[in-house]
């Protein structure tokens, strides 16, 4: 029975006994053969088959996403090998990722090959809770070091989001969908072309009562403090993009996104462990009203020419990150407020790059071009404690990128693919160089592919970093890792089952890391991490029957002191079980099992293993409508992702398509 985290033992065993089948499913039906995305473009910059890369690369469909949550992107990218998710407390809590043990910062995101991570985040990650899953067409998430090919943060891997596009019969969609913590979300998309015009649009919205980001579901804490207010959320937000065929090889694109999230929080959650007894006049009160706005923009234009054996491809683009904080504590007896400010983040990006495409026929391909940007970061702090303050601005910078880069990649004969690129960036007085090196070796005759890649990754430090009066330290180096992987993808049964292993390692050095007793960031870290990522689908029963999993072991340490970095769990893995019993009706069952891994640094703050049981079911009518819903946590396990921080009990949704 799946009843509690500690359960999660026996049935982890079990699942690590069955890697050979382990992987995620492209496709929600059951057929006579695995289906594969057929072509990819965040492996080489350019669309390729996936069957030809020779990186390791895994995609995440629409299809996919529709099964999951639509108040939580991240559900989905759970089925990705290597990447794991940490979520502060439910749907639009803050939300970010890491690729193979790196650091959140050192994870690229990308939507539709733009630069999202935050400028003005200490560290410069990317925040998923910003999403709605209704704009996005796939995920691509590329593993392994890619500063290479996408310069500065893609020490880890890189995210690629892209939006849906247009083409084709004018085409409309909708869903609505609610459920338990007073869960409801509604979304619409048309998409279609008219003559040399093609179009996308899309628009929806989300709110939830939610529950208590702090300590919902956690008995130790329930007993300290009593019941805790709910957390919920309010998100909304549409994009559209356009296009125009010019003639003679010549298109022309436009595209915008706008999402705005309204969010409550807990703004003591993250600081108090489990052993901390409050009594008295000392007694605080972490369930607090605190309240966050977050909103992304983004306007990018795009113009491609062909031009015999060379493609041209311009972009211009632009993008916006603002966040406001508003913390309030307080204390008992009597009860006082201690703190209540303001705290404001405005983070501006914009810039251009050219890309060209030679096709040497029978020679490859080389792919070059270069990027200049802009990033500014400003912070407010505004204190309404003792008395109201006049808003004070905190930090003002600004830094500015360029980057050359050349990617060349030379087929031999019909079975070896070889790759080789390298890249130069300057980010103010910094500069640091990249390379990547791929190999692909394809054998038809037994549905067997062996690919290898080795490169070096490269991230500027953030702009807070740098440049915050208290804290920042303008000596900053840049950090730097070197990593490799190596991998097979094999087929079985013509195509009914299909796996893929792959080994990486991983050398990060100059981390940049907050030294406390001086209140200053410095290059002192060094870490290095290693694993195995297993993926695969088996068609048990044509029709009727499929498997599918991940599962990812990570060895990451500290080189300083041989300690488990926090929050990375060794062992991961996820088991569906598609079951297609009637035409049109999918019933699919998921166990999501994590091992036992560390809240705090230095491997301290444990928190236990746990499995948790989801059911996702579907009913097509015909193509145009359909019913679906799922349980979450069906066995209602209790478990923690980071400490003090609640998750889901059991809960219930259902919802509505339509298509035509």
């Amino acid at each position: 029975m799946l009843r509690s985290a500690r359960g999660a033992r026996p049935l982890f065993s079990s699942f690590v006994s069955l890697l050979a089948l382990a992987a995620p499913a492209y496709a929600q039906d059951a057929a006579d053969t695995v289906p594969l995305p057929d072509v990819v473009v965040t492996a080489d910059r350019r669309p390729e088959p996936i069957g030809r890369s020779a990186s390791a690369i895994t995609v995440v469909t629409r299809e996919e996403l529709q099964s999951f949550s639509p108040t939580n992107l991240v559900d989905a990218l759970r089925n990705v090998p290597g990447l794991d998710v940490s979520d502060a407390g439910g749907p639009g809590s803050t939300t970010v990722v890491r690729l193979r043990g790196a650091n959140t910062g050192q994870t690229l995101v990308l939507i539709d090959g733009i630069r999202v991570n935050d400028p003005t985040s200490a560290s410069g990650e990317f925040d998923f809770s910003n999403l709605l899953p209704t704009a996005i067409e796939r995920i691509e998430v590329l593993r392994g070091p890619q500063s290479a090919l996408y310069g500065s943060d893609a020490i880890g891997g890189v995210v690629n989001i892209i939006t849906r596009s247009g083409g084709g019969q004018p085409r409309f969609e909708a869903r609505t969908e609610g459920g338990s913590y007073g869960t409801f979300s509604s979304s619409a998309t048309a998409s279609g072309s008219v003559g040399p015009w093609s179009y996308a649009f899309s628009g929806g919205g989300q709110t939830t009562n939610g529950f208590s980001r702090y300590g919902y579901r956690i008995p130790q804490l329930e007993r300290r403090f009593g019941k805790f207010e709910p957390d919920g959320f309010t998100r909304w937000g549409g994009y559209g993009r356009l296009g125009y065929d010019a003639g003679e090889g010549v298109r022309l694109e436009i595209g915008m996104l706008s999402f705005r999230t309204f969010a409550e929080y807990d703004a003591g959650s993250s600081t108090l462990p489990r052993n901390v007894v409050f009594s008295g006049n000392n007694r605080i009160f972490p369930d607090t009203p605190a309240e966050t706005t977050r909103t992304l923009t983004q306007i990018w234009g795009r113009g491609t020419a062909e031009q015999g054996p060379l493609t041209h491809t311009l972009q211009v683009y632009a993008n916006q990150t603002d966040r406001e904080f508003r913390d309030l504590t307080y204390r008992a007896n009597p009860v006082r407020i201690t703190s209540d400010g303001l705290t404001e983040f405005r983070g501006d990006r914009v810039g251009t790059e050219y890309q060209g495409d030679l096709r040497l026929q029978t020679f490859g391909t080389l792919t070059f071009g270069g990027r200049v940007e802009s990033e500014k970061a400003t912070t407010f702090s505004t204190s309404y404690v003792p008395g109201p303050t006049i808003r004070t601005r905190t930090l003002e910078a600004q830094q500015d990128t360029r980057s050359v880069f050349a990617l060349y990649q030379l087929p031999i004969g019909e079975r070896v693919i070889l790759s080789a690129g390298g890249r130069h960036d300057e980010v103010n007085r910094l500069s640091f160089d990249t390379w990547r090196a791929t190999g692909a070796f394809l054998i038809p005759e037994t549905g067997t592919k062996l690919r290898a890649s080795g490169g070096t990754g490269g991230k500027a430090p953030t702009l807070y970093q740098l440049f915050e009066p208290r804290y920042g330290n303008p000596g900053l180096s840049p950090e730097t890792s070197i990593g490799w992987d190596a991998g097979i993808d094999q087929t079985f049964w013509d195509g009914r089952l299909a796996v893929a292993a792959t080994v990486f390692g991983n050398r990060f050095q100059n981390m940049i890391e907050f030294d406390s007793p001086t209140s200053r960031y410095f290059n002192v870290s060094r870490a290095k991490t290693s694993g195995v990522e297993l993926e695969g689908a088996l068609v048990l029963w044509p029709e009727f029957l499929k498997l599918t999993g991940v599962y990812t072991y990570l060895d990451a340490k500290d080189e300083r002191t041989n300690r488990r970095l926090q929050r990375r769990p060794p062992h991961v893995g996820r088991i569906g079980l598609g079951i297609t019993p009637l035409p049109g009706l999918l019933i699919e069952p998921r166990v999501t099992l994590v091992s036992e891994r560390f809240s705090g640094n230095n491997e301290t703050l444990p928190l236990h293993p746990y499995a948790r049981l989801d059911i996702y079911g579907e009913y097509r009518f015909d193509e145009t409508w359909r019913v679906f819903g799922r349980i979450e946590n069906v066995t209602d396990a209790r478990y923690q992702e980071i400490l003090n921080y609640g998750t889901t009990g059991r809960a219930v949704y259902a919802g509505l398509g339509v298509t035509w």
